[in-house]
């Protein structure tokens, strides 16, 4: 039987960690060979959805079970339809909470008492080191990032003429409109970046149909992070939102810049 716990380090004098899904470690408990493995958790980076990323984490390694101090109702009910068990309200260090579930000294607390738990510790000053340490580390995963796009964007100036870029435009609203959000489906990384290619592809004379469809899909459909969304919801609940979101993300960008040339005239 494995059971995950979330931790603030890598061995079992850690802190169990205050939340599923946010916490830097898990620790992965093997009680059948008697051994555990500490993985590193990518809410460590705090970054945006991947608290789904931990759920497959867990599911990947055959959890049965999570220990932690807090978890989410989505992430609750995302683990639960696995069949992994879970239970919430605990602090003190891994090695301390592992041996109290060995010894059955846990009890399961009721969902309704735990939904509101973060705002009752909002005066803990562990929550608030644990949240300023994951800003920093959000910053500093987000710098490379942006670095990244500062090159790709020097590149783009060097090597690519507002010539090849017009001629993958036709200047068709709507054709237009669906090349940006095919382009946008395909791209990933922080919504940010989309905002700073977005300005400017407009600086090289592409319509703003093109540009706000990107945008809405670089934030809508992830065909990069797709397997692990069909890991966490279903394969047919992944696809179809991809789809309905990919459809939809045509006619409201071109409703999108209709209305704004409406209301600037």
């Amino acid at each position: 039987m494995k059971i995950a716990i979330s931790s603030e380090g890598a061995d079992l004098k850690a802190r169990v960690g205050h939340r599923f899904g946010i916490s830097p470690y898990l620790i992965i408990a093997d009680l059948g060979a008697g051994n555990f493995e500490a993985v590193e958790s990518p809410g460590s980076l705090g970054q945006q959805g991947t608290g789904v990323q931990t759920i497959v984490l867990a599911i990947s390694k055959d959890v049965q079970t999570v220990l932690t101090g807090y978890c989410s109702p989505a992430a609750r009910r995302h683990l639960e339809a696995n069949g992994i068990e879970i239970f919430t309200g605990l602090s003190g260090t891994v090695g301390e909470v592992l041996e109290s579930y060995k010894k059955g000294e846990i009890q399961k607390v009721e969902v309704a008492k735990i939904e509101h738990e973060p705002e009752k510790r909002i005066g803990n000053m562990g929550i608030l080191i644990d949240a300023m340490r994951r800003s920093c580390n959000q910053f500093a995963s987000m710098l490379p990032i942006f670095l990244g796009v500062v090159m790709l964007i020097g590149l783009l100036n060097t090597f690519v003429s507002r010539q090849f870029l017009a001629s993958l435009f036709s200047g068709n609203p709507v054709l237009d409109t669906f090349l940006g959000a095919f382009f946008g489906s395909i791209l990933a990384g922080n919504a940010i970046n989309s905002y700073v290619i977005g300005g400017e592809l407009l600086r090289y004379g592409i319509s703003l149909f093109s540009v706000t469809a990107l945008i809405i899909t670089w934030v809508t459909v992830g065909l990069v992070q797709l397997p692990a969304e069909i890991a966490a919801f279903g394969r047919r609940f992944a696809l179809l939102r991809n789809g309905i979101c990919f459809l939809l993300s045509i006619p409201i960008a071109i409703i999108t810049v209709v209305v704004v040339n409406l209301v600037i005239r």
